[in-house]
């Protein structure tokens, strides 16, 4: 493996650890008995999924902008496999990136939603993760 391989892997390994200290702390959040952030439970949901898209475009040597629009990640990830359209419901997931963390823009978020949020971020990342077993990613 060349250098910049080798670095693109280390840099793509950075961005799954990240991804998954927010599911993390999504699950466990998920498991308070009173006054559950639900939305921050969602928000970190969100951050799961779209860290793990970013992870597999650096491995892909693709360019992304700092975006939260998990669609626009999918567009991106969509030219490098077919993958992509097993996890196209992860779309629904780009709100929480912004109306989970302000307020006057938070939308109510309930525990089906949060739950939910979690759902579709673990499938992100089976799914990134498979994609990058295919390529003989280096775990």
């Amino acid at each position: 493996m060349s250098g910049i391989e080798q670095e693109m892997v280390n840099k793509a390994k950075q961005w799954m650890a990240y991804a998954d200290e927010d599911m993390r702390l999504a699950e466990c959040g998920l498991k308070l008995t009173e006054n559950c952030p639900f939305r921050l439970i969602a928000y970190h949901a969100q951050q799961c999924a779209e860290k793990y898209l970013k992870a597999f475009l650096v491995y892909k040597k693709t360019d992304f902008p700092y975006t939260h629009n998990i669609g626009y990640l999918l567009e991106l990830c969509a030219k490098h496999g077919e993958w992509v359209k097993t996890v196209e419901a992860a779309e629904e997931l780009t709100p929480f990136a912004i109306t989970t963390r302000y307020p006057g823009e938070d939308e109510e978020v309930s525990a089906a939603d949060a739950a939910n949020a979690i759902k579709i971020a673990l499938q992100v990342k089976m799914s990134v993760t498979d994609a990058l077993k295919k390529e003989n990613f280096p775990f």
